[in-house]
Parts: C-alpha cells; structure tokens; sequence
C-alpha cells in the first residue's frame, strides 16, 4: 500500500510569520505532527510519502503513486481538506480525513466524498481503521476512549524535509485540567491530562538529534504545566539530556498563567533551555474571565504572575480576545492598556469564535445565538459566528483599533526593549557575577552549517535595513540595540528576533484591516463614520486605521 499523508495549506494567520521564516531561509513554522504520528502508526510495510502543502504543492506524480490518501486538518484549514476530498475523489482514490475538524464537524467531510472518517486519537483509532479497511466497510471510525500516552510511538520524523521549518514539534501530553468555556482542548483531549513517559520524550529528541534537526522545539502540549509532577520529572531529564548533547535545543511551549506563581517551575523551565511560554490570558476584566470559566486567571493577580515570569527569564507570548460575554465598551482599550503595562511584545490578538462542540457552542446554541452560516473555519479572520451580548460593530472597530495600536513598530520595539531589559541575565552571566559553577554551555556554531551561518549573516543585516537605516524610527532601533547590549547582553539575542518577528506583525495589522472590512462588507454592518474614542494612552494613534462606514456597504464596492 503506497499511502500519500497531506497536510492543506494553513491560510494567513497570526501564526503565519511567513518574513520571518523567509528570512531565515526556511517555508513554515512548524511541521505536522499529527500526520508524522499516524505515519508511525501505519503497517511497516506500507510506502509512504507526506506532502506539506505549506511547503510544497502536490504534483500529478504524487497523485498516480498513491493508493491511499489520508489527510489531517484543523478548523482553520477546511476548505483546503474538502478541496482535497473532492479532488481525491475525482481520481478515484481512497480517502481517510482525521484532525480537529472531522472530530468536530465529520458530516461535511463524509458530504464531500471521504471514505473513512477518523474521530479521537490516533493511538486507538488507527488500528480500526485498518480493520475496517480489511472489511471493506466505510464511514466514522471513532473510540470515545482516550488512549494511554505510553503506547505512543516516535513520531516519523524522518519523513520531514528539514530545512522547511523553523521548528519542530514534539508532544509529551494531552489534556487540560482546566475547562475553559470557549476551548476546544477538553473537547478534543479531555480534562485529565495523559502523558507520554520521560524516557520517550527523550528518545523522540534523540530522534530529531540524530536526523540532524537543530534549533527551535516546540512541546506543543495543551498545558505543559497540567501535571506539575509530571512536569518536574520531565524537565529533569531533558535538563540531563541537553548538557550531554551540547544544548542542541531551545524549547517553547504553552502553559496556564499559574506558572508565574511557582518559581521552582519557571527556574527548572529555564534550566532545561524552556524559555518561552503562550499564555491564554484573554482578558484584563475579571467579570469576562469569570463568565468564560477562566478562574485561574481570577485566582492570583494577573500582572504579578506575567512580571514574575518576565523578570525570571521566561518569555511570554499572550492571547487575548475581543467579543467574550460580559464585556462592555472600550475592552480593546483596556487590552492594550494591560499589555503596555505588562510590556509583553507579541501578543496574539482575535476575535472570539465559538469552536464546535465547545461548552461556548453548546451554550449558545442553546440560547439561539449560534450562526450556522459564517465563521464555521474558526480562522483568524472570520466573521463572528454567533449573536455578540454588544454590538457587532463596536467589537469590530475596537479589534482593529488594537492591533494598529499594539503593532505600531516604534511602539512595538519599545515594549521589546523594556521587556528584555527587565529580564535577570542569563544563567552563565549569573555564575560568572557570582563565583558560581558556570553551566554547560552549547558549543558555539554546534550543529551549523556553512549555508545556515551565511543565511543566519544575511538575516542580521537585511534586517538592519528594514529596521535601522530606511524607516523614521531608526534612531531609536539603534539606541535600543546599543542600549540591550550595554545593560542586558545576554538578552540581546532574545530582542533581535522579537525585533525580527515585528516585521511580520506591521504586515499584519494591515490586512487585518482589510479582512474586518470586507466581513463589514458581506454582513452589512453598521460601522461608525470614525473610530470610537479611546483612552488618553491612545488618542491619536489610532486614526490610520478606521474602518469604514456604512455608506461604503455592500452595495458600493
């Protein structure tokens, strides 16, 4: 069996980053795991061949190799997977669809041909599939059970085309003991976090080690932190692992904001080379977090957990949203408000969407507040799909007024500046200062080649252009660099890329712009003449970017 694993091109979101990753020579961020996974569940004698449509597009060769096509998508990719069902379908192949969407939303994958459609996890639901393959029987193959983590294999890893990404991704658990009303992670995963042993994370890192992948990894677990225990053991052993590899590996990965009330864990994080964290922290307003079952948020102060984990070295990468209930006017103000105040430079900014099956969905459509029609991707850039408790236009313009605030690049650069500054330096300064045992440090140039030394040269100085010679805040890019390196150096490196991640940011908030317009467009909206007022803070910076008003409607395109 010559089976073709596919993953649909991701559209343009906030996790895009597609400057960035030019700039460092690669095509995406990271690769997909949940297709190198199932790649390892399949029969050893299979053929297989995966094709990343973020990296390269399917060719008729691959099309008359394969017997078997499976492809994985999230909500975010569905039109991509069902352009991909129908094709496959018209050349007469057989096909398999799983991933967060045909979990969720199966019937409109099954409405466009797919042969089998596989719900849950891989782990217990793969070997149905092959059974029912061998019966020739079609349709949802799902186990409502979730699969014990130890059984997992190393994903296949050795499929991937190195270079194409910026990252690699590994897992080491599921599950969230939280329960947030609008994620989709309990729905998915469930409440009770399951994990894989230390001894396989080990060996999947050996794994990418030995295929010559260096860099970037993410741990993309749903909440690092949801077993602390597990957490701690872990950690230990990549700490041990990592010395005895020369530190091939920088870690980032996604953990509830408790984490900034437990020292212990943000200083073995550090240790392990784990220093940067996505944080769901979605709202300055106790009231929303409340009414979204956010009570961890609520437990200890918000502003006192993210400065914890800033000035002990820990990166932080915020989410917010717009348009939760109980929110009144003015919460895009009060957003960018609390992130100035927390100086927090990257922060992933939408609009709220209820996901499939969520506690949010269900609520609401008991209620009678879901929209069946719009926003069903659940992408960056769609359309609210469901009746807001305030008006439509006021979260629209607030969205948009945000972004062109928080991605102004002067002011952009300048939470950068005082966030890196604020940070203790770096654990080998920190012994130096203090007479203490100096850790082990990554061999420098460890692991990279001669064409990754030349396009890492480059990159430092095209991005110098950008930055610090044509635009008309120039001075104050080499005031900030001078500055990082005279009173924080060993931080200077952490600045630069958050400098280097900007120039995909400033993009951005333009075509947020025009997204939000054309949604204002195709709903018919009533949008202000002007931008609402906001704060003192931000009065004057907001004018670049007012949507437009009602007089430009659909009808006037």
């Amino acid at each position: 069996m010559r089976a073709l694993l596919v993953c649909p091109e991701f559209p343009l979101s906030f996790w895009s980053f597609q400057k960035s990753c030019r700039l460092l020579g690669n095509k995406t961020v990271n690769p997909p795991l949940g297709l190198l996974t199932v790649a390892a569940l399949l029969p050893a004698a299979w053929e297989l061949r995966l094709a990343d449509l973020n990296t390269r597009s399917l060719t008729e060769e691959d099309w008359q190799w394969a017997d078997l096509v499976l492809i994985s998508a999230m909500y975010i990719q569905r039109a991509g997977l069902l352009a991909l069902v129908r094709e496959a379908k018209r050349r007469g192949k057989t096909v398999v669809a799983g991933g967060p969407h045909p979990t969720s939303l199966p019937e409109a994958v099954l409405e466009a041909g797919c042969d089998f459609v596989v719900r849950g996890e891989g782990e217990n639901t793969i070997p149905l599939l092959l059974e029912a393959m061998r019966l020739g029987k079609t349709g949802i193959i799902e186990n409502h059970e979730k699969p014990d983590l130890t059984t997992s294999p190393i994903p296949r890893f050795d499929l991937l085309q190195l270079d194409d990404y910026v990252a690699f991704s590994i897992q080491t658990s599921r599950g969230c003991p939280f329960d947030c009303e609008f994620c989709d992670v309990v729905n998915l995963f469930g409440r009770t976090p399951r994990h894989k042993t230390p001894k396989q994370v080990i060996a999947e890192l050996e794994t990418l080690h030995r295929l010559g992948a260096r860099g970037t990894v993410f741990i993309c677990d749903d909440n690092f932190i949801g077993s602390k225990k597990q957490a701690r053991a872990l950690l230990q052993e990549i700490i041990a692992w990592s010395e005895s590899r020369g530190e091939p590996y920088r870690f980032l990965t996604q953990a509830s904001v408790n984490l900034g009330q437990d020292l212990e864990m943000i200083d073995l994080m550090t240790a392990a080379n784990l220093k940067e964290v996505f944080i769901g922290i979605e709202s300055p307003d106790e009231t929303v977090l409340e009414t979204s079952h956010k009570y961890h948020n609520i437990k200890n102060p918000l502003l006192e957990s993210l400065r914890t984990l800033k000035q002990n070295g820990m990166e932080v990468i915020g989410s917010f949203i717009i348009g939760l209930d109980g929110e009144t006017k003015g919460a895009g103000e009060r957003i960018c408000a609390f992130i100035e105040q927390t100086d927090i430079p990257v922060t992933m900014l939408g609009v709220l969407q209820a996901s499939p099956h969520t506690s949010l969905w269900h609520r609401l459509e008991k209620e009678g507040r879901l929209r069946r029609d719009v926003g069903d991707d659940a992408g960056t850039f769609s359309a609210l799909n469901y009746e807001p408790d305030r008006p439509e236009a006021e979260i629209m313009q607030e969205y948009v007024e945000a972004w062109y605030y928080l991605y102004e690049p002067s002011r952009y650069l300048a939470r950068a500046y005082r966030y890196y500054l604020a940070m203790r330096p770096a654990r080998r300064a920190q012994a130096v200062g203090t007479g203490g045992t100096l850790p082990k440090d990554r061999v420098p140039g460890q692991g990279m080649t001669w064409r990754r030394i030349l396009i890492e040269i480059k990159a430092f100085f095209r991005i110098l252009w950008w930055q610090g010679l044509r635009p008309s805040y120039r001075r104050q890019v080499w005031t900030q660099l001078l500055g990082m390196l005279r009173q924080n150096p060993t931080r200077f490196k952490q600045y630069f890329v958050t400098c280097v991640e900007g120039e995909d940011l400033f993009d951005m908030r333009k075509i947020v712009r025009e997204k939000a317009t054309a949604i204002i467009k195709e709903r018919q909206i009533e949008v202000p003449a002007a931008p609402s007022l906001c704060g003192a803070a931000l009065q004057g910076k907001l004018s670049e970017a007012p949507l437009e008003p009602s007089s430009s409607s659909a009808s006037q395109d």
